[in-house]
């Protein structure tokens, strides 16, 4: 039995889902069901943080570099994404979800755009958690565009070098309105980061499973958050124990 404190559960948890199409090579099957079942793994998590309280979650669905896979696997991953948004808009009305997105989404087939906007629109005014998908998202990427829109207003004499700070870089970004992330969990024991929301977790604690993102569940998720409360987060000060 794996039990929480309710009074510190991280407000915003963002997670890199790998492992999809290892998972799928073990058990010696096409890649895109790898995909299939992680997209269920997707709802176990989202179903999981609504009930918990949760009140931000980000996943990384698609990066920039995911572009360069073969064109068929791309394909099959929107029409995936497509009828995921489709089927899961009941859940979410229902249950108070908010869709965000973030990314070049304008990178995304038109069908898919069409999608999203229409279940962000749906759900827009839904309060009880927010669920951001990270697609043609990179972080590099983001920063450069935040640089592109400060020097933007720069140059149009709305702003004065001088006045740039990390709230405007921040205020800047695809991200701007969230919390940072207080917990970046990854999956498929890789140790990096993969270009995903650089800025935003500077001091977002880390955890690592070995565990494969469709094996990913509920439990596995527990003990994350589980691992999160038994850390003290510092934020470049010193620990409680060092002031004794």
């Amino acid at each position: 039995m794996i039990s929480l404190d309710p009074r510190r559960l991280p407000e915003h948890i963002a997670i890199i889902m790998d492992g999809n199409g290892r998972w799928a090579k073990l058990k010696r099957l096409n890649r895109i069901l790898g995909h299939q079942r992680g997209a269920d793994a997707v709802r176990e998590i989202v179903t999981a943080s609504r009930e918990l309280g949760i009140r931000w979650l980000t996943l990384y669905a698609f990066s920039e570099e995911n572009w360069k896979r073969p064109p068929r696997e791309v394909q099959a991953l929107m029409k995936l994404l497509n009828r995921f948004l489709k089927s899961e808009l009941k859940e979410m009305q229902e249950n108070g979800v908010r869709l965000r997105t973030i990314g070049r989404i304008s990178r995304l087939p038109k069908r898919t755009q069409d999608i999203l906007s229409d279940t962000i629109e749906k759900t827009s005014s839904n309060t009880s958690m927010t669920l951001t998908l990270a697609l043609s998202y990179g972080g590099r990427q983001e920063i450069v565009d935040a640089v592109r829109e400060i020097a933007s207003r720069v140059r149009q004499g709305r702003m004065a070098v001088d006045q740039i700070t990390e709230e405007t870089v921040s205020g800047a970004l695809y991200t701007a309105g969230m919390p940072d992330p207080d917990l970046l969990i990854r999956t498929s024991g890789e140790y990096r980061i993969s270009n995903f929301l650089l800025w935003q977790i500077s001091y977002s604690e880390i955890y690592i499973t070995p565990t494969l993102w469709p094996d990913f569940n509920r439990n596995e998720y527990l003990r994350a958050i589980q691992d999160y409360q038994k850390r003290e987060r510092r934020f470049g000060s010193i620990g409680s124990e060092d002031r004794e």
